[in-house]
């Protein structure tokens, strides 16, 4: 598999466990930077391993609900490559490493660059996170002049518990 093959499959299994599209991902400026951090932290054999299990499971789905019980099954109930596909959906939604747990390096090894660090200054202000929640990154990307002076939207509809509804909904 090339590095650009590598890439594009990573994105892909990326977008399917994080519910954003690859487009998203891809916008982020982060992909490749990603992609390398993973490759580098637990070796370029587990991230091989583990897109190739995400193929399997992309040609054993028939439908969402399959994709999403074939993840579970193949992925992430996996003692190897679980703790790897729960680290790459944190990493794209805070732009973080974080170390694997002791167990999985007991069983698979110690790797030099498997530390807790940010991934780079951009990574902060890049996740996912922000547009999860309807939100800027405090301190990066300003929303703008006055956008403070109403209430925040929340995605989806929600209203918390201290705002009425009829303010909400404006």
């Amino acid at each position: 598999m090339t590095t650009q093959d590598q890439l594009q499959a990573f994105v892909a299994f990326s977008a399917a466990v994080t519910g954003f599209t690859q487009f998203d991902l891809q916008g982020t400026g982060q992909a490749d930077a990603y992609r390398s951090t993973v490759a580098e932290a637990v070796g370029d054999d587990v991230l091989a391993e583990l897109l190739e299990a995400w193929g399997r499971v992309c040609d054993g789905a028939e439908s969402e609900s399959s994709l999403a019980q074939n993840l579970r099954r193949d992925i992430f109930s996996d003692p190897k490559l679980g703790p790897v596909g729960r680290n790459i959906i944190k990493l794209w939604y805070v732009g973080m490493w974080y170390a694997l747990p002791p167990a999985w390096i007991e069983a698979f090894g110690v790797r030099e660059k498997n530390n807790t660090f940010m991934v780079s200054a951009s990574a902060y202000t890049a996740g996912m996170l922000w547009p999860a929640i309807g939100g800027n990154p405090p301190g990066a990307k300003g929303p703008g002049y006055g956008s403070w002076a109403e209430p925040p939207r929340i995605p989806g509809g929600l209203v918390p518990a201290s705002q009425p509804r009829r303010q909400a909904e404006r």
